[in-house]
């Protein structure tokens, strides 16, 4: 699929970037008096990660962020969106930063700059600090308040060539999978238990995003992992579900950044939220864009009687799926149905960035030429459906592709490979795959596009 067949004058008003996070690219967790993680903690359960590996080294990314900025500049990137993690900068979660991480994130992002690339930070990717988690972590609301002082240090240090900021990355997986299911860290198993996790988030959020305006932020978000959800069958059972499921995924993540309120959770027979006076006055004035992840839909069905939740995910019938399975359907459309209505939902709706939007398919492990057509069908039609998207009214001003660089995938290893450029583990060879020759084609003539349209809208 050619970038011209998917260009649209929509799409040549967008800013380009691509994304990887620190604890799945960099190895040398220790280095630099780096602290530990709950991803540290996690991983050194047996069988905690499916094919036994420790992300070490990884990309090598910590000894090698001068190559992946390079790489990010090979493609004409607007915008690299990584992240600083804090269990590094600040390795009890409190106190004065570490001196030594700082320097070698003001070095990274003076690497982007003179690469001519803007760095775009996200200040929480999952790597809390183990010493936070032991105190309570997102269960306790004195983490919003570590969190925002972390926050201030790094923009302290970064700020005067940092204008546009992430906080954190899809508090919804941390509060589903991290707290409620133990499919991620730090392995809770608390189901309904876990809901107290998103309020303190969005706390945080919002305690960070004003440290960072304090330091002359000129833009900050968070981005979280939205799904478009469908009920298996047209009945009044499943399309419970389907709403249940929604407002958990979704909706207490976005209305009360883009509401100011949460939906209500009560009428539903779910455990309030531990909302104090002044919270979602702040919240809801805490954000500059709202940052969509997206990789696929989830279809849902009702559970069976006595389940402990109400819903049952099941594979959505019909579409294609990526190395995942039936796990990860392929189904653009529903990125813009998604789109769609939370600008339905939401007139006022800021600027929206999509933070990450990419696939994952089997390919070899060797250093070598990757002929990745499957990754450019995914992108291609999910970038198509993001300028429908534009065309109905919603305000994307960027898109991300997940990921850079094939990574350490989380609780997956490294049996699953997102990146447009390929990672030989054992020597760290990067060789650019057919989709980062596509993805940097697409953004030129998204370029060239748009300046034949500033130029005749002079004439």
């Amino acid at each position: 699929m050619t970038p011209d067949s998917v260009l649209s004058p929509a799409l040549a008003r967008l800013r380009w970037s691509a994304a990887t996070s620190a604890f799945q690219i960099e190895g040398s967790r220790t280095a630099d008096g780096g602290g530990r993680s709950i991803w540290d903690d996690y991983l050194a359960a047996p069988g905690a990660i499916i094919d036994g590996s420790t992300a070490e080294p990884a990309c090598d990314s910590y000894r090698r962020s001068e190559e992946d900025a390079a790489l990010a500049a090979g493609l004409g990137l607007d915008r690299y969106r990584f992240s600083i993690p804090w269990a590094r900068v600040q390795p009890d979660g409190r106190g004065h930063g570490n001196t030594a991480a700082l320097d070698h994130y003001s070095r990274a992002v003076d690497e982007m700059l003179e690469a001519g690339v803007t760095p775009f930070p996200t200040l929480f990717h999952w790597e809390m600090p183990s010493a936070v988690e032991a105190a309570g972590g997102w269960l306790n609301r004195d983490t919003a308040e570590r969190f925002g002082e972390y926050a201030a240090l790094v923009a302290a240090r970064l700020g005067d060539r940092v204008s546009s900021w992430y906080t954190l990355n899809e508090p919804a997986m941390t509060t589903l999978q991290g707290y409620a299911v133990g499919a991620l860290a730090p392995g809770k198993q608390l189901l309904f238990g876990a809901l107290p996790t998103a309020h303190h988030q969005l706390l945080a959020h919002a305690r960070a995003a004003a440290a960072l305006r304090e330091h002359g932020a000129g833009a900050v978000g968070l981005v979280n992992n939205h799904t478009w959800v469908l009920p298996l069958h047209d009945t009044a059972e499943d399309r419970e579900a389907a709403f249940l499921y929604d407002l958990l995924h979704n909706r207490i993540f976005s209305e009360p950044l883009l509401a100011g309120s949460y939906p209500d959770l009560q009428a539903y027979g779910l455990p309030p939220l531990p909302v104090l006076e002044d919270d979602l006055e702040t919240i809801g004035a805490s954000i500059d864009f709202y940052g969509v992840n997206f990789y696929n839909p989830t279809t849902v069905t009702a559970a069976a009687k006595g389940s402990p939740i109400p819903f049952d995910l099941v594979p959505t019938p019909g579409v294609p799926v990526t190395g995942f399975g039936p796990e990860w359907p392929i189904m653009p459309s529903a990125l813009r149905e998604l789109l769609v209505d939370l600008h339905g939902r939401h007139p006022g709706l800021p600027p929206v960035i999509i933070g990450e939007n990419g696939a994952s398919f089997p390919e070899p492990e060797s250093a070598g030429r990757v002929e990745d057509t499957q990754r450019i069908e995914y992108l291609a039609g999910h970038i198509a459906a993001v300028g429908e998207a534009i065309e109905a009214g919603v305000p994307v001003e960027e898109y991300t592709v997940w990921s850079l660089l094939d990574n350490w995938e989380w609780a997956d290893g490294y049996t699953q490979r997102f990146g447009l450029v390929h990672v030989d583990f054992a020597s760290g060879v990067r060789t650019p795959k057919a989709s980062y020759d596509w993805y940097r084609e697409l953004i030129g003539r998204a370029r060239a596009l748009a300046s034949t349209s500033a130029a005749a809208a002079q004439r």
